[in-house]
């Protein structure tokens, strides 16, 4: 083995470097263990033991004549050598992957959900694939259920009557969707099973769900959004394991992989219904989702749909 200092240094600077270029995951063979576990002795048994402490002589201080101590003038006494009073040392933040970074990821993640085998061996979703839109750097982070028909026609997600929807709502946060990233829990339009589907949609399975959402997972990894909302029962159910209704999970964050995630109603939803008190509760959620984030509200937009 080369020397165990130096090649634990080499180690280091390699992580580092893989770390800067956006590497997350490193792979060891069983010989390159075994090398890490000897490390420890190696580098003790490598180290240079202390010397052992010589005795000093400290010279006696000279004596002045008598009446002369009288004549000097007085002197304070050292003061042993003390550390300023700074602020505490704190370690340097990691660095954040740059966008460019983050949008070759997010494409690496797309073509492995695309070419998905457990996922196209179901058979039950459609050969479109619709993956994902917006900043890759982006604070909020907005999921849904799956492509609806319009979304599968232009190959991106939220396009449909409930993506303009969402596009108001969102511009009513004081956001433009090019500052979101969107995305859905299923990456594939769910068939319905015949061969003139139309425009007509589905809402996708637990099955269907278990093999895409690993997927977002890893797209929430590379974005590090500051607050995540789940659009719909689906999406709820998809993310966060929740059962049972949105309205007995809303207006409040749960926590998945670090990030705060808000439960809300699916733009669809408020189309179907048209009321006012429905758009009220999720602009209530939505205000929750812009204190998080710090972003100011003004008393018009906390007068919203009342």
């Amino acid at each position: 083995m080369p020397n165990p200092i130096q090649a634990l240094q080499a180690l280091e600077r390699h992580l580092v470097e893989q770390r800067e270029h956006g590497v997350d995951r490193v792979f060891l063979s069983d010989e390159a263990i075994a090398n890490l576990q000897a490390l420890p002795a190696a580098v003790a048994a490598a180290s240079p033991k202390p010397a052992e402490p010589r005795p000093t002589t400290v010279p006696a201080a000279p004596v002045a004549p008598a009446g002369e101590a009288a004549r000097q003038p007085s002197r304070p006494a050292p003061v042993a050598n003390e550390p300023h009073p700074t602020q505490p040392s704190r370690p340097a933040p990691a660095a954040k992957p740059d966008p460019d970074t983050k949008r070759a990821r997010l494409r690496e993640i797309a073509i492995r959900a695309k070419r998905c085998a457990e996922t196209r061996a179901l058979g039950s979703l459609r050969d479109q694939f619709v993956f994902a839109i917006g900043n890759p750097d982006a604070d909020l982070m907005l999921i849904g259920e799956a492509p609806g028909a319009a979304e599968e026609q232009k190959h991106e997600p939220f396009v449909g009557p409930a993506g303009k929807l969402l596009d108001k709502i969102v511009g009513a946060m004081g956001f433009e969707r090019e500052q979101i990233y969107i995305s859905n829990i299923v990456k594939f339009r769910p068939s319905t099973g015949d061969g003139d589907q139309g425009t007509r949609n589905r809402k996708p399975t637990a099955e269907e769900m278990a093999t895409s959402v690993g997927y977002v997972h890893e797209e929430i990894e590379v974005v590090e959004p500051k607050v995540i909302v789940a659009l719909g029962g689906t999406a709820m159910e998809g993310l966060l394991g929740l059962e049972g209704g949105v309205g007995s999970h809303r207006s409040k964050f749960y926590t998945l992989r670090g990030v705060p995630v808000m439960v809300t109603y699916h733009p669809s939803y408020l189309l179907r219904s048209g009321e006012n008190s429905e758009k009220r509760k999720v602009w209530e959620d939505l205000l929750l989702v812009m204190e998080q984030l710090g972003i100011p509200i003004s008393p018009r937009q906390r007068r919203y749909f009342l």
